[in-house]
């Protein structure tokens, strides 16, 4: 099989897989509400640790996070064109978002988003992971240390990096985050955006 050929076919499985809504997958097996229902009635991992409480968070977390990494993983270990890999990464991340699933509707993309980067690069994508955290521990904010880790992206990558084809993937999935974000944005503006710690509120992710 040529490398063009096999770049599409894992194309199209990575995002049939970032596609798949672990909160809702995770929510129905455990006996506990759909994510879309309740909350912020989003599908992501923060909306999930609200109305269903840490073990249903983490494991949702970890299904968004996990499909994002191995779809990077296997991209950088099949793939030799660095071109060919970025879109393959790109992948998960836009079936998250736009789930073919779900009626193309979706998340946000942070948890896989830092999966594939992680699978790309791990030092960047742990310094995304720290920046994200170390943020939401501060600000208590779980969209603005999702806004704060991607905002830092472009950066971090222009300085450890020296592939023309990894920056335009940082420019192009951290524009998508903030634009998926556009709602939480207006409310951390207003001073209305709720905080991490608090019952019943509407989250990001």
């Amino acid at each position: 099989m040529n490398e063009e050929l096999l770049c599409l076919l894992m194309t199209v499985l990575a995002y049939v897989l970032g596609g798949i809504p672990f909160g809702i997958v995770v929510s129905k097996a455990l006996g506990l509400p759909d994510p879309r229902t309740v909350g912020s009635k989003n599908i992501g991992f923060t909306n999930v640790l609200r109305v269903s409480g840490k073990k249903a968070g983490i494991l949702t977390l970890l299904g968004d996070f996990g499909k994002g990494w191995v779809c990077a993983w296997v991209a950088m270990h099949w793939l030799t064109v660095e071109s060919y890999i970025m879109v393959v990464a790109f992948a998960p991340i836009l079936g998250h978002m736009f789930s073919p699933f779900l009626g193309f509707k979706g998340g946000k993309g942070v948890a896989t988003a830092v999966g594939v980067v992680l699978g790309l690069s791990p030092s960047i994508g742990l310094l995304l992971l720290l920046i994200w955290l170390g943020a939401v521990a501060i600000w208590r904010y779980s969209s603005g240390g999702a806004l704060a880790a991607f905002a830092c992206f472009p950066i971090v990558t222009i300085v450890n990096e020296q592939r023309q084809e990894f920056f335009i993937f940082s420019l192009v999935i951290s524009a998508l985050i903030w634009i998926k974000h556009k709602d939480n944005i207006v409310r951390l503006w207003r001073g209305t955006e709720s905080k991490m710690g608090k019952k019943k509120q509407e989250l990001e992710e």
